[in-house]
């Protein structure tokens, strides 16, 4: 399906995008796989793993969320026991992820919320999702993509700051984000997207110092026409 206009007033297929993004992300030498996905292959996409895993992972780089959930999931493997967890024991075993105080009490919490509101069972939809004390659209979507296979856009800092500058949107915020590009990016799209742009997003299309020069999507990218360009030009 070809998005018209997506990109200034050129037509190009999303499923194009993606597929060069992917060749520089997974063929590069610097390939690494994201906290989440990592998470998902280690624990068979485990829903609750999911939630807590990402609830770790904000304002934190993969590297230390990673850390961070091996050290709470050796000691506390369930929302059973996670609800009934000593706060100081957790704080110490996030430490990596940062905030760790905030998130230790976050992350009992919701379990114990799971327990008492949902059974134990993680939701698998977004409105029940959204109830849960530290669960944002992003967190939400995580696991919907990532817990369950089902097809949606978590929206970060990479995937918000891509879109904008590839021109596939023209937006403030995440939410708004997320909302634009549901309306132009086909379902098929949804589960593989977060992924390939957070790794291009980390390895190339950087937040301060772009790797224009190696990537192969300068010829559609709004970025690299208005603003690279006429610098080199200049």
């Amino acid at each position: 399906m070809v998005q018209k206009g997506a990109l200034g007033h050129r037509r190009v297929e999303i499923g194009s995008i993606l597929s060069k993004m992917g060749r520089m992300v997974y063929g590069s030498r610097d390939a690494r796989a994201t906290a989440l996905a990592q998470l998902k292959e280690q624990e068979g996409g485990d829903p609750f793993r999911i939630l807590i895993g990402t609830i770790l992972s904000q304002r934190t780089r993969d590297e230390n969320t990673t850390k961070a959930v091996s050290n709470l999931f050796a000691r506390y493997s369930t929302a059973e026991e996670l609800a009934a967890a000593d706060e100081g024991d957790v704080k110490v075993l996030i430490r990596p992820a940062g905030f760790y105080n905030v998130k230790a009490k976050s992350i009992i919490r919701v379990s114990r919320q799971l327990l008492e509101e949902f059974k134990g069972r993680v939701p698998d939809n977004v409105d029940d999702l959204l109830k849960l004390h530290s669960v944002g659209r992003k967190t939400a979507n995580c696991v919907l993509v990532y817990g369950y296979g089902i097809p949606a856009i978590p929206v970060d800092t990479h995937v918000h700051r891509i879109s904008n500058r590839l021109g596939l949107v023209e937006t403030k915020g995440p939410d708004e984000t997320e909302k634009e590009l549901t309306k132009k990016i086909p379902r098929r799209h949804w589960l593989e997207l977060n992924d390939v742009f957070v790794r291009f997003g980390q390895t190339t299309c950087r937040p301060i110092g772009p790797r224009c020069d190696i990537c192969t999507l300068r010829g559609v990218c709004k970025y690299y026409r208005e603003v690279v360009s006429q610098r080199e030009a200049n």
